[in-house]
């Protein structure tokens, strides 16, 4: 029996992701870090429509020295304090390390399904960036891109555009959304 997931970016859409100059930043110590006001809320909602709940989140800093893993396991910590999560997967690689797992590739999203028993095609990705939403489409999940306007390369081939999470999670359980909820197994 599979489930349905939502897949989850960790900053910009559960965490607040830090602004420099219109590019965003991963926050580098467990201080810089802060949960979204509305992310407990929104993944309670999402909890109990039936959904898994799996962050799955890029953190280069890692592998180019420049974040302590302490640091990061602190981070994590305080998330699952505050919101309702069923796991947190991490790539620590950075683009030239040749992993499977870094984002746009879908290898945390396929790796996570094979483990917890996940749908992909029955699933979601909210991101705030096109490496999130192609590595939720490359895996056969929908997208919800979380647009906070970032000065970079856009996203394209979104199912939706939401201004937060909240938005994403109001877009997931109406319409389209409420019949991957009720997918066989999702309670």
């Amino acid at each position: 029996m599979t489930r349905a997931a939502v897949f989850l970016d960790r900053d910009g859409v559960l965490s607040r992701a830090v602004d420099v100059d219109g590019q965003p930043r991963t926050p580098m110590v467990a201080d810089e870090f802060e949960v979204l006001p509305e992310a407990a809320e929104a993944c309670r909602r999402l909890r109990d429509a039936g959904y898994l709940l799996v962050v799955v989140t890029n953190q280069p800093d890692i592998a180019r020295g420049l974040m302590d893993p302490t640091e990061l396991l602190a981070m994590h910590s305080s998330l699952l304090a505050q919101v309702p999560l069923d796991e947190i997967r991490v790539c620590p690689h950075d683009d030239g390390d040749g992993c499977a797992c870094r984002k746009p590739l879908p290898g945390m999203l396929r790796a996570a399904a094979a483990d917890l028993g996940i749908d992909l095609g029955a699933s979601v990705l909210v991101g705030d960036r096109w490496r999130d939403i192609e590595a939720g489409r490359a895996a056969g999940c929908q997208t919800v891109l979380v647009d906070h306007g970032w000065r970079e390369r856009a996203p394209e081939g979104a199912n939706a555009v939401a201004r937060n999470l909240t938005g994403a999670v109001n877009w997931i359980l109406a319409g389209t959304g409420a019949q991957w909820a009720r997918h066989e197994g999702a309670a």
